[in-house]
């Protein structure tokens, strides 16, 4: 093969085999767990993509190493077989793109001390906007990253634009040599690379004409430009540059811009185009829109419809519940103490009256302040386990805990201090079970729950693995945020 002369195949990662599935190619050529594949018909892979791409011929050559040996495995498959291998990191050449911007607002400068290493690492990878939606400025790419772009038609893609005016862009990331941010959506859009943009506003940085500039500019790009999503800016306690965050008259202030913009936009795309994220609502106490108002846009993770998603699933749950308790089931617990971010603590109480008035239980709603964090981060899912011990602790709980899932988003199903659903059952001396939805409340007590901890038991080294859904499938992880 020509690739033993191109590259030095000693010095060279490639995707190391994490698993290989039955009757799929990989499994009939005799791949196995731990070897590591470094290139499909002479072609190096450096990322999952590649492997997609280039094993998407009915005839592939695959390079393996195993151990100091390398094999050359040739196999024949159907456009519909897969070929069934799992890695243990979608990008082979580095853990993921560095990102060489300084934001006063990246949350990543403004972390506590003496967290775990992981989370210092600015992110800013293409490849994972692809893969899983995270959303990248697009000032580290190469030539070679552009043309993968093109050539494999990586979209959509999802981009922080922020402003779009050049200089103020330069200057709200930091970086004096950031590309001319609107040049680059051209591009795309022209390769019929479908994108979804983000602005994080922040009071008199980015927001008034700087907002609107940017969103009347986003406009042109329609339908390339699928969607914006207008986020408002989150600062902690160590935030070491002059940002605020918005007062509550700002905030009203963005939101009925954003939304006389919907009006606009409805008429002349048929879609709304500018969508303001949950953080709105539940800062001005304004009634969240109906799902219809998202246009089928699966912009969950950014924060958009997940409130929505959680009273109308709420909705069907009551009558299921209803049902139920006419066969007075057996309810394990009588007394349940629900956790939540201080944001969501005022809906999810309004909400869990009702669930107290079907269910006769005595259950309560906890808000927990993030001490680590400061008092302007109120979302479950930045909240540290040592809080939420402290604070129970201090104020009683339930003989069943309930705890928002999206705290132990981990891998390693562990909240942002390194605390473990098992260590909290465990410190509570108290069933522990994490729940989306107030459905998964009824589920942990009738025994239905299958994220549940009981104290007494050793932290495991292999963590439940929580089950990791798409985007149209995405659980409303913002009812406990």
């Amino acid at each position: 093969m020509a690739l033993f002369q191109e590259i030095d195949l000693q010095t060279y990662t490639g995707g190391r085999i994490t698993a290989v599935q039955p009757h799929s190619v990989a499994a009939d050529i005799g791949l196995q767990e731990g070897d590591e594949l470094l290139a499909i018909n002479d072609n190096p892979v450096e990322d999952v993509i590649d492997v997609q791409y280039y094993s998407a011929e009915e005839e592939m050559e695959l390079l393996i190493r195993r151990d100091d040996e390398y094999l050359l495995y040739e196999a024949v498959r159907d456009y519909d077989q897969p070929l069934g291998i799992e890695f243990a990191h979608p990008t082979f050449d580095t853990d993921i793109r560095r990102c060489n911007n300084l934001c006063e607002f990246c949350f990543v400068l403004q972390m506590a001390p003496r967290f775990r290493r992981t989370l210092y690492i600015k992110d800013d990878d293409y490849r994972y906007s692809f893969l899983f939606g995270h959303y990248v400025t697009l000032t580290n790419l190469s030539e070679h990253d552009w043309w993968r772009i093109e050539t494999m038609r990586l979209s959509p893609l999802y981009i922080s634009v922020h402003v779009t005016d050049l200089e103020q862009r330069r200057r709200y990331l930091r970086n004096a040599n950031a590309p001319d941010i609107m040049d680059q959506l051209r591009w795309l859009v022209e390769r019929d690379i479908e994108i979804h943009t983000q602005l994080v506003v922040t009071p008199e940085v980015n927001d008034g004409h700087w907002l609107e500039q940017s969103i009347r500019d986003l406009e042109t790009l329609w339908p390339g430009v699928q969607s914006v999503s207008v986020v408002p800016v989150g600062l902690t306690k160590h935030h070491k540059y002059k940002m605020r965050t918005h007062t509550g008259a700002e905030a009203t202030a963005v939101l009925d811009y954003v939304e006389s913009l919907q009006a606009e936009y409805l008429d002349r795309f048929g879609v709304r185009f500018v969508y303001p994220t949950d953080e709105w609502y539940l800062v001005t106490r304004r009634v969240v829109p109906p799902l219809a108002h998202y246009d089928g846009q699966a912009l969950h993770e950014n924060g958009l419809g997940m409130v929505r998603h959680f009273l109308d699933a709420w909705q069907g749950e009551q009558a299921e519940i209803a049902e139920a308790m006419t066969t007075k089931p057996i309810l394990s617990y009588a007394k349940v103490t629900l956790v939540t971010g201080l944001m969501f603590a005022d809906m999810l109480e309004r909400e869990t009256a009702v669930f107290r008035s079907l269910t006769h239980l005595d259950v309560t709603v906890q808000p927990i302040h993030n001490e680590k964090l400061g008092g302007t981060i109120t979302t479950a899912g930045l909240l540290m386990g040592a809080d939420v011990l402290s604070q129970l602790q201090a104020s009683g709980y339930g003989d069943l805990v309930v705890l928002p899932r999206v705290m132990f988003d981990h891998p390693d199903t562990i909240t942002l201090d390194n605390i473990s659903p098992q260590d909290m059952a465990n410190q509570l001396q108290r069933p522990v079970a994490l729940a989306d939805t107030l459905g998964d409340v009824w589920d942990a007590l009738t025994g239905q729950s299958k994220v549940f901890y009981q104290p007494g038991v050793a932290p495991t080294t292999h963590p439940i693995a929580l089950p990791i859904l798409d985007k149209e499938d995405l659980n409303p992880t913002a009812h406990f945020s």
